[in-house]
């Protein structure tokens, strides 16, 4: 096995920086949706619920848009079901398939949401990104995305479940 490429001091701080920032981020919008009794996994079944003409997506669409694995998907919409958010229904031209509705409730509760959520965004995120580094943010987020995504259920080979000897990252 190939010795590891360890992270230097600077990839070390950069690395850091986005884990921190992206919990930074994911606490600041908990606690603008929690006020609203909605959680972020609520938020990201609504939205694109809410971005379709109709209300309605097949479950595995809004899986994929989630990045959910069926498990949690399917949890996820129970619960929401058993709150009145969304209905689930079996695909009308397709019975193999699963929809999933965004009930009056479903979109009432996403219509308040939304403009408090775009707020936090802009305030901790958007704002603060000067327009030169949103070309460049874009770019690495799109590389890596590409990159995750060739990978696929391949993301951990190289790492075989241990710990570095040394205790480096």
């Amino acid at each position: 096995m190939a010795e590891p490429r360890w992270l230097d001091e600077d990839e070390q701080a950069m690395w850091r920086a986005f884990l921190g920032m992206q919990r930074a981020l994911a606490q600041a919008t908990e606690r603008q949706l929690a006020g609203l009794e909605l959680s972020s996994a609520d938020y990201a079944m609504l939205a694109p619920l809410s971005e379709t003409p109709d209300g309605v997506l097949r479950v595995r669409d809004l899986g994929r848009a989630a990045g959910w694995d069926r498990s949690r998907l399917a949890h996820q919409l129970r619960r929401m079901e058993r709150r009145g958010l969304v209905r689930r229904f079996e695909c009308p031209t397709d019975a193999r398939g699963t929809m999933v509705e965004l009930t009056a409730a479903g979109r009432s509760a996403v219509r308040a949401a939304a403009p408090g959520h775009v707020e936090t965004v802009r305030r901790f995120f958007v704002d603060l990104v000067r327009p030169a580094e949103r070309e460049v943010l874009t770019a690495v987020a799109t590389r890596v995305l590409a990159a995750t995504a060739e990978a696929g259920g391949d993301l951990d080979a190289d790492c075989g479940g241990r710990e570095p000897a040394d205790g480096a990252p």
